[in-house]
């Protein structure tokens, strides 16, 4: 078992999704419409600016340095 769960690559899908691999081996599908709230958040509606991610830390990064916690995507994300 891993001891911390983290995001080794991600995939723009469409809309707000991500195909998500974990190092668990996973390979998860998120979307994150809604989770977009908070003022970090807003630049990131623009599916442009949204697309413009990277993985950073362990977890999906934006250029404005908003992220989301891995545990986190892990939780709302389904099976690929």
């Amino acid at each position: 078992m891993q001891d911390f769960l983290e995001i080794t690559k991600a995939e723009y899908i469409d809309g707000y999704r991500l195909r998500l691999y974990f190092n668990t081996g996973e390979v998860r599908i998120a979307d994150l419409e809604s989770s977009l709230v908070g003022e970090v958040f807003v630049p990131l509606r623009n599916l442009d600016m949204f697309k413009r991610f990277k993985v950073k830390f362990a977890t999906v990064t934006w250029e404005n340095e908003a992220d989301l916690a891995p545990e986190y995507l892990y939780d709302i994300s389904v099976a690929a």
